[in-house]
């Protein structure tokens, strides 16, 4: 294969994947390649914690309603099937199986609830501690600026009670 051959070949490889791929990017709408618009052109998360409240409370209900009424089973089926198996019906052993899958599902199902809760609760707690601390970032920012604001004269000229009165130059 001569030279030119692979430098022809490479630059017909790099047009294909140039036309295919494009990274980092999002297409503005009109068909040419730019940049993606900022957060005010594709709007921001925004997730209220009365929303949160609403999702935690829900899977918390779900895992209450979990707790006093898919349990119920439970008991009379492995009951069932240990008086099945004691009479020597190969169904009893069935049953049991059921009634182990059942309890298992259940308890995965409700693990899931109560950790949608915590990570809620939790993520409520998080959020609003960054809020107070950004708040606090930005009062402190205020009061900076507060205190540079508090001048004696007009702005750009010497501060004349730490400075004095402006002396008469000489000439030379």
């Amino acid at each position: 294969m001569a030279w030119d051959e692979w430098e022809q070949l490479k630059s017909q490889a790099a047009e294909q994947q140039s036309t295919q791929m494009q990274l980092n990017q999002l297409d503005p709408g009109d068909g040419s390649p730019g940049t993606a618009g900022g957060p005010s052109s594709y709007g921001d998360l925004k997730v209220s914690n009365a929303s949160l409240t609403k999702i935690s409370k829900s899977a918390h209900s779900l895992y209450n309603a979990l707790w006093d009424k898919a349990r119920v089973s439970v008991p009379s089926s492995d009951s069932a099937a240990g008086d099945l198996s004691k009479q020597g019906f190969a169904l009893g052993a069935g049953l049991q199986h059921v009634s182990n899958r059942w309890e298992q599902q259940l308890k995965s199902l409700m693990d899931a609830c109560a950790q949608i809760t915590n990570h809620l609760q939790r993520t409520k707690t998080i959020h609003a501690g960054d809020d107070n601390y950004i708040m606090r970032q930005m009062s402190s920012i205020e009061l900076l600026d507060a205190g540079f604001d508090e001048r004696v004269g007009k702005p750009g000229e010497p501060n004349k009670a730490i400075y004095g009165k402006k002396s008469e130059t000489k000439e030379e």
